[in-house]
């Protein structure tokens, strides 16, 4: 692509890029350019709304410039206060290490592993002194750091703010100072950051780094971000089916966004919402679990919801040996969401949410009194909900 075809690209999506017109003359030098994403693995698992930046950090890297992944082993111990109202437990070393291992191997689902340049900053921030320390922070006033919005919202709060999360911003900062980069991208809420970034660049008489923020992605609720925490959320490792199936519970008005942030491209407006859906889940199943799994995924889901074939359907199976006897079908249905999906459901969620509403179901005939007893036999199917259902055996 010539640099002004990349810049479309590559700018596609984003939510604010400073600037790109500095990011245009960076294309026209002719060099890769060193791309920066900064990632703390506070947790072990990913879900797709981090998997954005991965998306725009893979295209860079498509379009031959070099992929920098660093890896925060230091600042996840001290931990991000972006977007936060308290401050951020800490975790040992060991347990950044660990998440990290399961990170790497989820984004490299995404990253071309052979082209990734991987850093942790770690490697040199240990070996700062207390005096290098003091004069990376006479850097910035504090006046500086209280523009953060979040550090601001907690200050008149009367929320505490600890001293070591006012480092956080000069840390990322100076990773950019050691990596060199040319672009850093991040969510929104990574942009004081990066500018400082910028900062730093230019007192150590370096090219300032490009600024690409992306916008966080809504989960399947389509009102807050993606995240466990709201149970709105599609994970990398989650099996295809289930993938597949979360994806196809997407909004019409939600698809176009996952479609530009997740597989950057646009959708054909011109045809059907369900084709497009369909099209949607299979292509991402397919980033994660290979094509062939997508697509019996996709021949799955058919099963089950177009033709509304249980029987025909692979089902998660559970054990009538392991069912006391005399189960009721509030007890069945709790049973059946803990062992085959490992969801924990309350009483009364089962009786107002499931059971009352016809949700479930046994061979197609509902069960809708929490309190009666249910015979059960091999090859039975209990629909729990439309996205669930069981197999006895």
């Amino acid at each position: 692509m010539s640099p002004e075809h990349q810049l479309t690209h590559l700018t596609a999506g984003t939510a604010k890029v400073l600037s790109e017109n500095e990011l245009l003359e960076k294309l026209r030098l002719g060099r890769p350019l060193r791309i920066k994403l900064g990632v703390d693995p506070t947790a072990p698992d990913l879900h797709l709304g981090h998997t954005v930046a991965l998306e725009k950090l893979r295209q860079f890297q498509l379009l031959g410039h070099q992929a920098v992944l660093l890896i925060g082993d230091f600042t996840a111990t001290v931990g991000d206060p972006s977007g936060r109202s308290v401050t951020r437990p800490p975790l040992t070393r060991d347990e950044v290490l660990a998440n990290a291992a399961t990170y790497t191997d989820q984004a490299f689902k995404i990253l071309d592993r052979a082209h990734t340049e991987i850093v942790y900053n770690g490697d040199w921030f240990r070996q700062m002194t207390y005096e290098a320390i003091l004069r990376l922070n006479a850097r910035v006033t504090l006046q500086q750091m209280l523009q953060r919005e979040d550090f601001r919202n907690r200050l008149e709060a009367c929320q505490e703010i600890r001293l070591h999360e006012l480092q956080y911003p000069l840390m990322q900062g100076w990773d950019s100072v050691e990596i060199r980069a040319d672009v850093e991208i991040g969510g929104t809420d990574q942009l004081f950051n990066i500018l400082v970034g910028r900062d730093l660049q230019k007192e150590e008489g370096q090219p300032q780094q490009v600024v690409m923020v992306l916008p966080l992605l809504e989960g399947l609720d389509g009102v807050r971000k993606m995240s466990k925490s709201y149970d709105n959320y599609v994970g990398v490792n989650d099996p295809p089916q289930a993938m597949f199936g979360k994806l196809m519970s997407v909004s019409d008005e939600l698809m176009d966004r996952y479609h530009l942030l997740l597989l950057g491209e646009t959708r054909d407006p011109a045809g059907h919402p369900m084709d497009a859906k369909k099209a949607l889940a299979e292509k991402l199943t397919g980033r994660y679990h290979g094509a062939a799994a997508a697509t019996a995924a996709r021949a799955d889901w058919n099963t089950r919801f177009s033709k509304k074939d249980l029987a025909a359907a692979e089902l998660p199976e559970i054990l009538l040996a392991n069912l006391p006897a005399d189960l009721s079908v509030l007890g069945l249905s709790a049973h059946a969401f803990s062992s085959a999906f490992g969801m924990q459901k309350s009483n009364s969620e089962l009786r107002k949410q499931f059971i009352t509403t016809g949700s479930v179901q046994l061979n197609g005939e509902k069960l809708t009194d929490p309190t009666a007893t249910v015979t059960l036999k091999s090859g039975d199917v209990l629909k729990l909900s439309k996205k669930h259902a069981v197999r006895l055996v």
